[in-house]
């Protein structure tokens, strides 16, 4: 039978996954020689067992937890059932992540009516009472579910009904205390047992209950801990911090966990347990304190905690009690800390030689990195927020302004020295304007790789999306959720790392982008191997690349920039010519305009290669559809407005997604590619002739035949060769390749690596053609699909390897056969998505692709996966 109980002396801190972080380190403290009270663990395996199956328990533990028990008693010379010596116990949670304050823990386990009169002569009766009412609340409450306040409100009756303290009650008024408990047992038609075993039994059981409660499941869902690990239960024999003047209890860092500096956090409280300093109840004296009053006590821990952080070369959460001047450890664990305190501590560590440079770099996730560049809210003051709606957490970020419900609003609004919130069914590409201006955007549909999802972060700007219980009626102005109204005007906070909208406004912290950060990152830069570049579509996004250390721009998107108020019209008018001479007029129009683009983002780019995408999305997204907006369109080509209407109409398509976009548009009008790319190379020209050598990539999109390949590889080579003859220069270097977003493409890939010159990968529209799942529709069922475990994670944030990733490997295997050193990159959202980059490390991927702001996050995870 595999073993299901170890003492302190048996285990290690590799058996984590067993034991649980806390049995783990309290046998990984009593092998270093701290003075640890003992006692025992039982399994993660048995926590899962029993509640698998409850029979478990008095099939096979039940025997080894009284077998552990009587081994207990040898070691300390106590009893757990006479009245001689009495040894009293904690039961406590431990599971192998750290989940503070999750799960259940009992004190002073073993109390009974009999027992607490013998422990009273050995102590005193003050003491003794108070650890027995304390068993009651805790037994109560965590077996039970009986509230700790029921019994708060019963001690506070009886101290205002006598006029003292509990402190000063005599041995009959604790004794009415405890009946008064036991009664409300009896309410709640329960009995208090009086059999320590059977307390131990019962309170074991329900700690692997607690496993289950709903506050461990949402905390394992927010950081990502699996469900199935199961917790531990330690049993530990008690010291007693509320025994007099010369005892106490408290919890320290051995660095501050805000800031990171290397100097002890904490506090404690003199004659307290445990639960008094969680708890809140008395105010605690600062650690330093301790020093004064029990001097001997604090050097000791001084001593322990400085050979603690020497042993786990990490920052430590240290629980202490000390009982009549004699110091205990009763846990260690790696401190919970701010995103500003791991970066300190883990260059710190590196710094003093406890860590090296590459375990620096593992120390700190990319998660900490997000909220490093990006604003989160005051912590304090969220406390009291109201939240009134939660969404997808689409774009990470913090911020506070008043709801507008269209773009020109917001313009409008930003123009009056408002701070605005875009709130939309949905945002489209003809929304930018208000975009850009927004603090945050906020939408009733689309998913985690929706239009506003992916312009919200290659902007940094705060967004949710798919919050579905906002029903935004643009027309009238107002959003109900529940029982609240909203209307424009109205001020509401969004929390685009967690989902949460607020009502009204909650201050913000803006992080400092600081020296630290730099220095990390540069340590990264040294160990990777994938090369970090940007998807980008306005100058500000690639300024922001370049700034946080983008080594190119990997998807420059060209579609945006025809949406500009003069833009659009040329763009409009090019659609709806009614002959080539309008078609040319509208061309040149265009030309000058994208000239313009591309001279300015190549300058700002510079030497570093830029990956162009031409012109992807279906026409009629450039169309207006309101009565209005077409009418005025008639009036400014001289048209009448039917036969406007009638064309639009005409140009709707049943599924755009899959329709007139992409390299279908570049072979039915060449026209406009050609004007794309003669702009391109204008500009790079101008730029040769200002003495800048750029590197333009061009990328035709939507690729699913080698012959839609070949087509517009010629023309558009003809007419870049065109455009250098035109300027009498001798030709720069430049290239041509494809995205690769069709499952078809990646099947094909062999063939067509022989006409392309690289390859990216666009994995959202990949994942959205392989799952047959519209990535502005999956908000609607990809929580259920979670939370049934149909799917563990969104496809369009996290690779999914099994599907879409044997493509992409296939893919590579392929294109690399025709072409050894073909350029191969991934400029999908799951780019910057630290879990898919690893597995693109694997396949041989050259570089990752991703918005501006996600840019230092992948820094971290492209050195992580060569480390890790």
């Amino acid at each position: 039978m595999e073993k299901l109980i170890y003492t302190f002396h048996e285990g290690r801190s590799e058996n984590k996954d067993l034991l649980g972080g806390k049995g783990a380190n309290l046998a990984e403290m009593t092998h270093l020689g701290l003075p640890v009270p003992q006692g025992f663990t039982i399994t993660t395996e048995c926590c899962m067992n029993y509640l698998a199956d409850a029979a478990f328990f008095d099939e096979q533990l039940k025997a080894e937890v009284l077998k552990a028990i009587q081994s207990l008693e040898s070691e300390t010379g106590k009893s757990f059932i006479s009245d001689e010596n009495i040894l009293l116990v904690s039961v406590r949670s431990g599971a192998a992540f750290s989940m503070p304050g999750m799960m259940d823990t009992i004190l002073n386990l073993g109390l009974n009516d009999l027992r607490v009169q013998a422990f009273a002569k050995l102590t005193n009766v003050n003491f003794a009472f108070d650890c027995y009412r304390r068993l009651l609340q805790m037994f109560g409450d965590v077996v039970y579910g009986i509230h700790k306040e029921q019994f708060n409100v019963l001690l506070h009756q009886t101290e205002s009904r006598l006029n003292k303290k509990a402190a000063d009650f005599n041995e009959a008024e604790h004794v009415d205390v405890i009946e008064l408990y036991k009664n409300l047992f009896l309410k709640n038609k329960v009995a208090f047992p009086q059999d320590p075993m059977e307390q131990l039994f019962e309170a074991t059981k329900a700690v692997f209950k607690s496993w289950n409660n709903q506050r461990a499941k949402v905390y394992r869902d927010l950081h990502h801990i699996p469900h199935h690990l199961g917790t531990a239960v330690n049993v530990q024999s008690m010291v007693f911090g509320n025994s007099g003047e010369e005892s106490g209890t408290g919890v320290v860092f051995t660095r501050n966990p805000s800031i990171g500096d290397n100097k002890l956090f904490g506090e404690f409280l003199i004659n307290a347990q445990g639960e008094d300093v969680v708890a809140g109840i008395r105010t605690p004296e600062p650690i330093e304190s301790l020093q004064t009053i029990l001097p001997e006590a604090y050097n000791d821990f001084i001593k322990y905690s400085n050979k603690l952080e020497q042993h786990y070369k990490d920052m430590q959460d240290i629980e202490f009690t000390v009982e009549n001047g004699k110091l205990y450890i009763l846990q260690t664990r790696n401190g919970k800390r701010t995103a500003k305190a791991t970066l300190k501590i883990a260059l710190d560590l590196a710094a003093e030689g406890l860590i090296s440079k590459k375990e620096a770099i593992m120390r700190v996730s990319p998660e900490v990195i997000d909220q490093l560049i990006h604003p989160v809210f005051d912590t304090e003051k969220l406390i009291t927020a109201e939240a009134f709606a939660a969404g997808l957490p689409a774009s990470p970020g913090a911020a506070t302004g008043v709801i507008v419900f269209t773009a020109e609003k917001a313009k409008e609004y930003t123009a009056l020295g408002k701070k605005v919130i875009l709130v939309r069914q949905e945002t489209s590409p003809e929304d930018i304007e208000g975009m850009v201006v927004s603090e945050a955007i906020v939408t009733s549909r689309g998913g985690m790789t929706s239009h506003a999802a992916v312009v919200a972060r290659g902007m940094g700007t705060c967004c949710v999306t798919g919050c579905e219980a906002l029903s935004v009626n643009e027309t009238s102005k107002t959003v109900l959720c529940g029982s609240h109204t909203l209307t424009e005007g109205d001020t509401i906070s969004v929390d685009g790392s967690t989902g949460s909208l607020y009502l009204g406004e909650i201050p913000t912290i803006v992080p400092e982008n600081d020296q630290s950060l730099q220095q990390l990152l540069t340590w990264a830069d040294e160990c990777a191997e994938l090369k970090v570049r940007a998807n980008a579509e306005t100058l500000q996004d690639l300024q922001t690349a370049i700034d946080f250390g983008a080594t190119g721009i990997g998807l420059a998107r060209t579609e945006h920039m025809f949406f500009g108020e003069e833009r659009v019209l040329e763009m409009r008018r090019l659609i709806l010519a009614k002959d080539e001479q309008e078609v040319q007029f509208a061309l040149n129009k265009l030309l000058g305009f994208q000239q313009e683009d591309f001279y300015q983002m190549l300058k700002t780019v510079q030497d570093k290669p830029m990956v162009i995408r031409l012109l992807d999305p279906p026409m009629h997204e450039f169309l207006p559809h309101d009565t209005n907006e077409i009418k005025s369109l008639a009036e400014q080509l001289n048209r009448h407005p039917s036969g406007v209407e009638k064309q639009i109409e005409q140009l709707q398509e049943t599924n755009p997604m899959l329709g007139h976009r992409g390299c279908r548009l570049g072979i039915t009008e060449p026209l406009i590619y050609q004007m794309q790319v003669k702009a391109i190379f204008n500009s790079a020209i101008q730029l040769a002739e200002e003495g800048l050598t750029v590197c333009p990539e061009i990328m035709v999109p939507l690729i699913s035949e080698k012959e839609e390949l070949d087509y517009i590889k010629n023309f558009l080579t003809e007419t870049i060769e065109a455009t250098f003859k035109e300027h009498q220069i001798e030709p720069l270097p430049y290239e041509i390749g494809t995205m690769i977003e069709l499952p078809r493409a990646c099947i094909i890939a062999d063939q067509l690596a022989e006409n392309a010159d690289f390859f990216s990968f666009g994995t959202n529209d990949l994942t959205q053609m392989t799952f047959g799942f519209s990535r502005d529709d999956i908000g609607k069922f990809i929580n259920v699909y979670k939370e049934k475990q149909i799917m563990q994670q969104d496809p369009f944030q996290v690779l999914d390897q099994s599907g879409v990733g044997e493509l992409i490997k296939l893919a590579v295997s392929k294109a690399r056969q025709t072409k050894e050193n073909m350029m191969i990159g991934i400029c999908g959202e799951v780019g910057g998505n630290p879990e898919s980059i690893g597995f693109f490390q694997q396949i041989g991927i050259d570089y990752v692709s991703c918005s501006p702001y996600r840019i230092p996050a992948a820094r971290l995870a492209v050195a992580q996966a060569v480390l890790g």
